[in-house]
């Protein structure tokens, strides 16, 4: 656990499309974490579980929440809860397809890690109320995943 944010991440590795690429994902989460520019609030405490599945699953998962039946990348689920101290708890659960991933890097000339990295952010900014409904929301967090990925070496995805 990240003391200073109180950020708690879980790893559930539910496919063995992960199987190899696991520490270097947790590296990368451990990384990524520490950005201030993604939002995470030093008085909340975060509970995230990431888990690593593969397109069968997350297409199911995807059916049952949003009533879509196709696999995707990734799927963020987010509840903000008051604990009885009155301190703000998040949960979230983090679903990742490597078979959707990878297929999507390929496809657009991304190395896999640095897709993966541009996804993890992109979920924590979700998790942090971020949103790209609205154009103008799309828009602000484009310019900051951009800002983040930066501080990593990594490209803008949204160049091509």
């Amino acid at each position: 656990m990240h003391m200073k944010r109180k950020i708690q991440t879980n790893f559930f590795c539910k496919s063995n499309h992960w199987s190899k690429r696991m520490l270097k994902i947790k590296e990368i989460v451990t990384k990524v974490i520490k950005i201030d520019d993604l939002g995470f609030k030093k008085n909340n405490f975060y509970f995230v579980n990431l888990v690593f599945v593969d397109d069968n699953k997350i297409k199911n998962i995807n059916k049952m929440y949003r009533k879509k039946n196709i696999a995707t990348d990734v799927l963020t689920f987010v509840n903000f809860i008051k604990n009885n101290k009155n301190k703000n708890e998040t949960y979230c659960d983090i679903f990742f397809s490597a078979e959707t991933i990878k297929k999507d890097a390929k496809k657009n000339l991304l190395n896999f890690y640095d897709h993966i990295t541009h996804l993890i952010i992109h979920c924590f900014l979700h998790v942090n109320g971020y949103d790209h409904k609205k154009e103008s929301d799309f828009i602000k967090m484009k310019k900051l995943e951009e800002k983040i990925l930066m501080q990593f070496n990594i490209q803008s995805p949204y160049l091509s």
